[in-house]
């Protein structure tokens, strides 16, 4: 897949780093932006008990 969109991105190589770069900043920012916000309320971080 990695390989996939290297070979789609134009431009030289300064400029395919440049996409690169953004587009996994991009998606790390709608990971944390959306993905996560929206799956945090099925995830059980907030039942925690403790027994003795």
């Amino acid at each position: 897949m990695y390989g996939w969109i290297w070979r789609h991105l134009p431009g030289p190589l300064g400029l395919r780093l440049l996409l690169a770069t953004t587009l996994v900043l991009g998606a790390v920012a709608l990971l944390f932006t959306v993905v996560f916000p929206w799956t945090e309320h099925g995830l059980p971080f907030l039942n925690v008990t403790v027994n003795q």
